[in-house]
């Protein structure tokens, strides 16, 4: 993070306690919500999983809300731009879209970063498996070739790419090794997911592990080699890819999701009201189809199922960043 970019943060969240207080009697007041359009807040440059799903969400919301839902790109800091301005304009015309990262990030910037649990789930958008790729150049084509090749090269040192120092992919591929009883290797981090991949093309480093619609392209064209998927079920796009579950990794059950949160403590009728909208996004079939096609899982649900996604993989991802001391600065 540049010393802009924390700055910003420490101040956005650093006003978010004063503004909860402002406004909580102005929120009791305010007429039916929504009054006037909705801004989806996405802390990523458009292009990506999570500004996908936001848009996924903005047509079909509008719909259901009879209002204009807007999606706002405010990339940086991995997120946590977004995410400190949605908790300091305590502001339900202001609603989140994240990522896992949401969960990390608190983890890995201890002193920059909002608690993503003392915001508002509203609901699940999607979740993608990830999936372990090599270059198709490399001597493995399955998990016992790909651990005896990895132990094989980790004494002259062997690399993984990742989509960020301190990213989910960084994470994801941390847990894997403790999991798989790899030595360690070292991670070359990038700025997103687009540059790793190509890297990956290019046999510049020998694999990575990233969310399925992103890399389910590349393994069609026959551009990169998968290994097994992270999901608790194989992927019908990915069908003969075996789950890590299948191979004997143990406790290895990992998907990266998008969700909608409000800011602390929104009404529960808004909520509700968001929530239904999002369903009815969902339900159509031209955004379902679409989020299947990608080689993601469709979400929806009610907002307790984001709660507790929330919740359980910022109690996961703080205990891998601790074991292996994984810091975003």
């Amino acid at each position: 993070m540049n010393p802009t970019s924390r700055r910003d943060v420490l101040k956005l969240a650093a006003a978010g306690s004063l503004s909860t207080a402002l406004s909580a009697g102005a929120w009791a007041q305010a007429p039916a919500w929504p009054t006037k359009p909705v801004s989806l807040l996405v802390g990523y440059p458009p292009g990506g999983l999570t500004d996908a799903g936001a848009r996924f969400l903005s047509r079909g919301m509008a719909t259901a809300l009879a209002q204009p839902v807007l999606v706002e790109n405010k990339p940086g800091a991995g997120g946590n731009i977004a995410a400190a301005e949605v908790q300091r304009a305590n502001d339900p015309y202001k609603l989140l879209v994240a990522n896992t990262s949401f969960t990390i990030n608190p983890h890995t910037y201890p002193t920059a970063s909002p608690i993503p649990t003392e915001f508002t789930p509203i609901g699940l958008i999607l979740e993608s498996q990830l999936v372990l790729c090599v270059n198709p150049a490399t001597p493995a084509h399955n998990l016992a070739e790909f651990v005896a090749w990895v132990k094989a090269e980790s004494a002259r040192g062997f690399s993984y790419a990742s989509s960020g120092n301190g990213g989910n992919t960084h994470l994801a591929m941390e847990y894997f090794r403790e999991r798989t009883g790899l030595p360690k290797m070292s991670q070359v981090p990038y700025r997103g997911s687009a540059p790793a991949i190509q890297d990956l093309v290019g046999n510049q480093v020998p694999c990575l592990m990233d969310a399925a619609s992103l890399l389910i392209p590349f393994i069609a064209s026959g551009k990169l080699r998968p290994i097994l998927v992270t999901g608790s079920t194989r992927l019908p796009a990915l069908a003969d890819v075996p789950t890590a579950t299948e191979l004997g990794v143990k406790d290895f059950v990992v998907t990266v999701f998008v969700g909608l949160w409000g800011p602390p403590r929104m009404p529960a009728d808004m909520v509700h009201k968001a929530n239904a909208a999002l369903n009815a996004a969902l339900a159509d079939p031209s955004v379902s189809g679409q989020i299947v096609k990608n080689g993601d899982m469709v979400g929806g649900g009610t907002a307790q199922r984001l709660g507790t996604v929330t919740r359980d993989n910022y109690a996961l991802w703080g205990e891998v960043a601790r074991r292996n001391n994984i810091r975003a600065e």
